[in-house]
């Protein structure tokens, strides 16, 4: 399969804890932009609160798409991706944008969505009955969009959802220095089944930085 390089970083305390408002009071922050990667992918939750505007996209007639379609409004080096299955989030119109956006959905999105993000001049791809068919979103990114090498940047359940489809080629966690602690905070990874095997992985590096902060990569066996 054709498809992008594909990096899940992250920056965690040392006890694995991903919240951003803690992660920014770390020691080491400004090190978590060392990684070169021209686009970027977060999840619907991570887009909500960093980048759309305020309110929720309502649909009146809820009419879905049902079919694998695409609209792309820019070449460009890198873009913003966002997954957003059901098309909720309300965006800026994007007028020559060095990084512009690119929502993916499933084709349970409503035709009025992707007609509201034509109107808004952002691209999208709608692939998947019920949910995201994440390999094939990852494909059309290399074929049509020239996504070469892609950073996963979300939460959780993006992270885990692109580790569960066997997508990751690359784990990249900038350890921060200090500590959460806090019950219930986000982890990298989280809610697989739980006879879910290890998932084995191999050292490609570790960078330390003045901070005190650690860049551990590894890479996948995929």
């Amino acid at each position: 399969m054709s498809k992008p390089y594909i990096i899940c970083h992250m920056m965690t305390s040392l006890d694995g804890r991903i919240d951003c408002a803690m992660t920014s009071k770390l020691k080491g922050v400004e090190d978590y932009y060392s990684l070169d990667v021209p686009t970027t992918l977060s999840g619907r939750m991570t887009a909500e609160f960093e980048m759309a505007l305020p309110g929720k996209f309502e649909s009146e007639t809820k009419t879905p798409v049902n079919k694998f379609t695409f609209s792309k409004k820019f070449d460009a080096e890198g873009y913003e991706v966002v997954v957003d299955t059901k098309g909720t989030l309300l965006w800026e119109e994007q007028i020559d944008c060095d990084k512009p956006l690119l929502i993916i959905t499933s084709e349970e999105v409503s035709e009025e969505y992707l007609s509201y993000l034509d109107g808004k001049n952002i691209s999208y791809i709608s692939v998947g009955k019920g949910k995201i068919d994440l390999e094939k979103a990852c494909e059309v990114l290399n074929t049509e969009f020239g996504v070469e090498r892609m950073g996963i940047v979300g939460g959780p359940k993006i992270n885990t959802a692109f580790l569960e489809a066997g997508l990751l080629d690359e784990i990249s966690i900038l350890l921060g220095v200090g500590i959460d602690g806090r019950a219930g905070m986000p982890t990298v990874f989280d809610g697989l089944a739980m006879d879910h095997d290890v998932t084995p992985l191999s050292l490609i590096d570790v960078t330390k930085f003045d901070s005190g902060a650690l860049w551990i990569r590894y890479k996948t066996n995929n």
